[in-house]
């Protein structure tokens, strides 16, 4: 594998998907997104789980530590349900908090639905990789990513990791100027 290629980890976590009781669309939904987002190439790096908090813990590590993913996206596991444990996990897993990420998602979300102030999406830093979560519907994942991706880039940047390019035409990342 080049080392200029970035990877990004992708994390379902939903207990019927994990079965093959369903698709996942969400996992996917994030991957055409982060390829219509990004211009430099990168490699998904994929997992779909049960929603156990020791699982979805082990999974982060293994994308961050082994895998040296520079970004972690999860989707699932983020609402008031019992079996909804993906923030616990992250948290868990995580040196670092950066609760802005969560806040503005449901920022966002509560523009198109009143139930987003149920969502508990957050986002954290482990070693020098940035881990988001998101939610489930597709739709949401979109417009969520929106949202937060243009400060995504710059984040891993101040991590020494790797750059990631955009397609302005879609996405345009923030950096400040030198």
């Amino acid at each position: 594998m080049n080392k200029n290629i970035a990877k990004i980890g992708i994390v379902t976590t939903s207990d019927r998907a994990s079965i093959g009781e369903y698709e996942d669309i969400s996992g996917q939904a994030i991957i055409d997104t982060l390829k219509d987002y990004l211009k430099s190439p990168f490699e998904p790096v994929y997992r779909c789980i049960s929603d156990e908090k020791e699982l979805i813990e082990s999974t982060l590590k293994d994308l961050v530590d082994n895998e040296k993913c520079c970004l972690v996206v999860t989707t699932g596991g983020t609402g008031p349900a019992l079996r909804d444990v993906t923030p616990e996990a992250t948290e868990s897993v995580c040196d670092r908090m950066m609760p802005g990420f969560g806040e503005l998602m449901r920022s966002v979300s509560l523009q198109y639905v009143p139930t987003a102030i149920l969502s508990r999406q957050t986002a954290g830093l482990r070693g020098s990789s940035l881990i988001v979560n998101l939610p489930g519907k597709p739709k949401s994942i979109r417009e969520c990513l929106d949202a937060v991706f243009p400060a995504i880039p710059y984040c891993i940047d101040i991590m020494e990791g790797p750059y990631l390019e955009t397609n302005e035409e879609v996405i345009k990342a923030f950096r400040p100027k030198k």
